[in-house]
């Protein structure tokens, strides 16, 4: 595996508690899996992705750092055989090993049907979180939440999920009576409860794409997310298979930086992000997207 290096961007500066200073969480995530649990064989990404590397590289970096959270966005279903042959038993079980604390629903999430998503639900040992799919009228009633609070080392830590509009996208007998509701209104109400929780950080799983349009109508994505809702330190994308070099700091209207990164797909790169906590508030150093190679 390549070293990782830092990449060269400014801090997002805010307000924290005092007590909190001194200390740092190590941010960790994965989009868009599509069933890749070896390298691939040939063409331009021969040698990388596959889930032995990423379960070495985040044993690497578990043995430095002792703060760490394990995110995924979605789409960790469909793409090679194994879906076809075990319905994402496997990977969910590879990384439940690994030791995710969470993931989202993607679009790919529905291939197998609602039936299908659930079964391989119970092969998790991580919950998944989405705030703006409600399924209170099928099978998958319960076995989401919209969003999870982490304690690391003293760190209110919130998660929530978003998914993407479904209807044009997933055939409507796949995700049935799922009712889709707007990621931007959602993403609000879930700011305002993980703040009454007193969140010292707000992360956001969403499963939008870094930018999307239908035809010429830009639809819900990462950036406008950002743009249009303050207090969510970091966005986790997913879904438009974006490779950034390193993360994107937005700064909206009302002076809030957010800051917003991708990682490609198939687990070709692992995505960090330390958040480091200081007399002056928190920042978040970015590091560019770590290389998951056979030789790891």
């Amino acid at each position: 595996m390549a070293s990782a290096s830092v990449a060269a961007a400014p801090l997002m500066l805010t307000s924290c508690q005092s007590s909190l200073a001194g200390k740092r969480l190590t941010i960790l995530h994965t989009n868009d899996m599509h069933s890749q649990i070896e390298p691939f064989e040939e063409g331009r990404y021969k040698g990388l992705g596959g889930m032995a590397a990423r379960a070495s590289a985040v044993d690497k970096i578990r043995s430095v750092e002792s703060n760490v959270l394990l995110l995924d966005v979605g789409d960790v279903f469909q793409g090679t055989p194994y879906f076809n042959m075990f319905g994402g038993e496997l990977e969910l079980k590879l990384m439940s090993r690994m030791g995710y604390d969470a993931t989202t629903v993607g679009n790919h999430e529905f291939d197998n049907g609602l039936d299908g998503l659930s079964n391989a639900m119970q092969f998790a040992d991580f919950p998944y979180l989405n705030a703006n799919y409600d399924f209170s009228k099928n099978i998958i009633s319960g076995k989401t939440q919209p969003y999870k609070v982490f304690d690391k080392e003293g760190i209110k830590v919130g998660v929530f999920g978003l998914g993407i509009e479904l209807e044009g996208l997933v055939n409507p007998q796949m995700y049935g009576n799922t009712i889709y509701q707007d990621p931007i209104a959602v993403a609000k109400e879930m700011v305002q409860e993980l703040k009454a929780q007193k969140c010292d950080l707000i992360i956001c799983l969403s499963h939008l794409g870094y930018e999307f349009r239908y035809g010429e109508s830009p639809q819900p994505s990462d950036k406008i997310l950002a743009q249009q809702v303050s207090e969510i330190d970091v966005i986790l994308g997913g879904h438009t298979h974006t490779f950034l070099d390193e993360p994107l700091l937005l700064t909206n209207s009302e002076g809030f930086t957010t800051t917003i990164n991708q990682v490609g797909w198939a687990g070709i790169n692992l995505g960090r992000i330390d958040v480091e906590f200081t007399a002056k508030g928190k920042g978040a150093v970015a590091h560019n997207p770590i290389p998951m190679l056979r030789s790891v």
